[in-house]
């Protein structure tokens, strides 16, 4: 099935002219380029060992230790000998990466570092990370300056070795009861690992796929190399040979890669110009088929035109983006701005990468949160799939920009000290054939599954075989070259609980249950294949976060790898947004809060979990925001300043500060929150698209392609006439109390009172005590609450503040001092005033211990 949109707005609409000159033969006759330009940039490629045939029933090996190219012979050395080194091989203890961190002068002048070889350009580990190990792979260096002497630091990041992998049963006792499935899945991890070492170097070199695959540029001229093993014939087709099918044909090997070397012009420039449109044509079982390359960097749609094209990106280098800015170490404690840059303008209109750069970047940064996630970047023909119908894995969403636009973006996110996260999709793919990898080669078991376990009957898309050798080298290789090539810190790993079950969690309701996770319905070689993910991304990229999107709640699911588990470093926290919606649907005089503190805590010990109220899930049409839960349709005529509140919206404003507040508070070790929300965005999410037939007749009406529900309104939130503003402020507070205190993180947390009478809930977090009173009509004088520390406290954050649309009813002057005496099971307390629908948070302050003592 092909997806269509209507209309695209591409970066450079410029570039889709027909050719002005025919073909003859030599390629420098056309002049079609993307951009136009020529391209002087050569560089040595190093690929690992290819695969080999081995034993493993579970895996589909498809590389060669030999590749053919036009012209050679079967026996005898390939013309590619030059390009591709073998490396040496890899220590079965661990695999060894040495990096060089970006040089600079004492005067801050810069040092260029030219690379030869497969050496990462992100340096962001510490040194009590980095391993005393010999590399395996040689990084060779070229320094360029006008100065002799300069500062550089060469550190090593490795990939450990397998361990043990019976932490686990330590962590969690009742695991030794499912030993047999953990063991053997912790095996078959070992196995893959081994196999990998032995066939292609480690997995250090099988993660630079892209190195070998795609369109390879070296000093003599470009290689392409396709795994397409259903293929009965391939060409290269493009604006380079006129498109034409006998110019540029590929030869095949015994593993079904297809292959072809382009030696440069006469003149020494590249034989396919940057910018030009490319193809791959082939005699399928299917038919003949043109298809984007799987590897391919970019991919644009002409304007009235529904396939896309996939372009030969590679700018000369005075063009290329430079990154100019080190990436943030890693944070104790997450605070996520979830985005999509597409629907990031205050227009109707798609917005670009340069555009929510300078725009939407310093908003977050303004805002206090220390990370953005950024939704939609791998490419993906269907708008309004929000980008998880992924057609293309390595190239970044042409409607934003270029590449190099978002390597920009990324950048001055880490100017501003911002982590930039990417919502990765390796949990299905696009059921679109003509510019995805849907029956690429004409089967459908290329890279998936055949049959209906390749399909997923919910999503309309395909399912991945993670069995299949190349599917992992694909994979792999596609998540390192986001964190190498454009710098990402880290990922959020979208469905992954799709991923892990054969039944894809779809009408399932998990009890906790241990046989629920461990059984026959779990797929070992996806869990495996997400092991060997966290391992290639905490072994190359120490500081680089991970964020698993569980609904099943997997035990192990964030314990390290060599304990045995799975990896994350965090999961996303969703069952808090559920409840949330379920308690929305009641009255207050429904709500329990004790049912309220469960959902919050009920997390696995030395598992970190990210929590929010609501994601970009709950924003789209079929579903409602809580802001909109709160206060429906009074939200448009009632939120101006200069107008009396309704009782609506005086209780959705407190309700919205109140249910942020605790889920920071008490959810999970980290925080996201989806872009406007913040404010309580008035409107849903609805992507332009036009009316849609069913395969059973069914009419599903569009909205005329309108872009008027994908955007967001910031001006609303940034208004000082309008509510929406305090509501803002209150998030914005809320996200400077946790940078302030890290109470997020802190190791002490208690429960003090959760009281169904009262509405009450107290709890403390690291040195703050939170106070909310959920109740919707009483407020309680001289209420006493429990606390650890001796002390004076004092108020840092109430939502009743009149900044934030609250009623002004506690004095911020006023200081409270804790009186010895047990009370709700806390050794201390102190008085305080508990106002109706607010929360409280009190601050310990050192100081005004002395003077509780003499008190005392």
């Amino acid at each position: 099935m092909a997806y269509t949109s209507g209309i695209r707005f591409p970066c450079v609409p410029s570039v889709y002219k027909s050719p002005q000159s025919n073909f003859n033969g030599d390629r420098r006759s056309i002049s079609l380029s993307f951009f136009n330009k020529k391209d002087s940039f050569s560089r040595k490629i190093f690929a690992g060992k290819s695969s080999k045939d081995h034993d493993s029933s579970s895996l589909t090996v498809a590389a060669s230790e030999k590749v053919l190219v036009p012209g050679s012979q079967s026996d005898g050395p390939s013309p590619l000998t030059d390009q591709l080194e073998t490396p040496e091989t890899v220590s079965e203890d661990s695999e060894v990466l040495k990096d060089v961190d970006t040089l600079q002068m004492e005067d801050n002048e810069k040092v260029e570092i030219e690379y030869q070889g497969p050496v990462s350009s992100s340096v962001a580990d510490d040194d009590e990370n980095a391993q005393s190990e010999e590399a395996s792979v040689p990084v060779q260096e070229r320094v360029s300056t006008e100065r002799s002497e300069v500062k550089s630091e060469v550190r090593q990041r490795s990939i450990p070795p397998p361990g043990s992998g019976q932490g686990i049963y330590e962590i969690d006792p009742i695991l030794s009861s499912y030993r047999q499935h953990l063991d053997y899945r912790y095996g078959h991890y070992k196995g893959m690992r081994e196999e990998i070492n032995k066939y292609e170097g480690g997995l250090e070199v099988f993660s630079r796929g892209y190195e070998k695959f795609g369109f390879i540029r070296s000093d003599t001229g470009i290689t392409y190399r396709e795994w397409a093993p259903g293929a009965k014939s391939a060409a290269l087709i493009g604006d380079f040979n006129n498109w034409n099918p006998n110019a540029d044909i590929m030869t095949r090997n015994e593993f079904g890669i297809w292959e072809i070397f382009l030696p440069n012009n006469a003149d020494g420039s590249p034989p396919i110009p940057h910018g030009s449109r490319v193809k791959i044509r082939m005699d399928t079982p299917s038919g003949i088929k043109d298809s984007i390359p799987a590897w391919i960097k970019f991919s644009v749609q002409p304007p009235g035109e529904i396939p896309y094209n996939g372009i030969y990106y590679d700018p000369p280098e005075e063009e290329k983006y430079v990154f100019q800015h080190p990436q943030p170490k890693k944070p104790k404690s997450l605070r996520i701005y979830e985005a999509h840059v597409g629907m990031s303008s205050t227009e109707p209109m798609i917005n670009s990468y340069a555009n929510f750069r300078d725009e939407v970047l310093p908003r977050i940064k303004r805002l206090g949160y220390n990370a953005v996630q950024l939704m939609a970047i791998q490419e993906h023909s269907y708008y309004a799939s929000f980008g998880y119908h992924v057609t293309n894995f390595f190239a970044p969403s042409s409607r934003c920009g270029t590449p190099d636009d978002l390597k920009s973006l990324i950048d001055k996110a880490h100017e501003l000290g911002l982590l930039v996260l990417m919502d990765i999709v390796h949990s299905h793919a696009s059921n679109n054939v003509l510019d995805g990898l849907n029956m690429f080669d004409g089967t459908d078991s290329h890279y998936f599954h055949s049959g209906s376990r390749g399909y997923h009957w919910m999503w309309d898309s395909r399912l991945f075989n993670y069995g299949s050798w190349e599917v992992l080298r694909f994979l792999l290789s596609n998540a390192r070259w986001w964190l190498d090539e454009y710098k990402f810190d880290g990922f959020r790993f979208d469905g992954v609980t799709s991923m892990m079950y054969t039944h894809h969690g779809l009408q399932m309701a998990f009890t906790g249950n241990y046989s629920e996770y461990f059984g026959f319905a779990t797929d070992v070689d996806a869990v495996v294949y997400l092991m060997l993910v966290n391992d290639l991304i905490h072994g190359l990229f120490p500081e680089a976060v991970t964020i698993g999107e569980d609904v099943s709640g997997m035990p192990t699911f964030c314990i390290p790898v060599q304990d045995g588990g799975v990896g994350f470093d965090y999961r996303l926290q969703m069952a808090i947004a559920d409840k949330w919606i379920e308690l929305l649907k009641k009255r207050d005089e429904d709500w329990k809060m004790g049912d309220i503190i469960h959902t919050l805590t009920n997390r696995r010990w030395l598992e970190k979990c990210v929590a929010y109220a609501e994601s970009h899930d709950q924003a789209l049409v079929g579903d409602k925001t809580i802001a909109f839960w709160l206060m429906d349709k009074d939200m448009y005529d009632f939120m101006a300043l200069d107008r009396p509140a309704t009782p609506l919206i005086d209780r959705g404003i407190a309700l919205h500060k109140m249910i942020r507040l605790i889920t920071m508070g008490l959810g999970g070790e980290g925080y996201l929150n989806f872009m406007g929300n913040e404010f309580g965005h008035p409107e849903w999410i609805d992507f332009p698209r036009g009316d849609q037939r069913l395969p059973n007749g069914q009419l599903i009406p569009g909205n005329n392609l309108s872009y008027d529900k994908c955007r967001r309104r910031f001006d609303l939130g940034d208004a000082n006439y309008l509510r929406y503003r305090g509501m803002q402020e209150f998030d914005q507070a809320m996200q400077h109390l946790e940078e302030k205190y890290g109470f997020m993180t802190s190791e002490h947390q208690y429960i003090s009172r959760k009281d169904e009478g009262d509405r009450m809930i107290v709890f403390e977090r690291g040195n703050l005590v939170f106070v909310f009173n959920f109740h919707w009509n009483n407020s309680y004088f001289d209420y006493r609450i429990g606390c650890l520390k001796p002390g004076k406290y004092k108020i840092v954050l109430d939502s009743d503040d009149p900044l934030f649309g609250g009623f002004n009813r506690l004095d911020h002057n006023a200081e409270y001092f804790s009186s010895e005496g047990w009370h709700d099971d806390r050794p201390r307390s102190f008085l305080v005033y508990a106002p109706s629908r607010t929360a409280v948070v009190y601050a310990l302050v050192e100081n005004g211990s002395k003077r509780v003592e003499a008190q005392n």
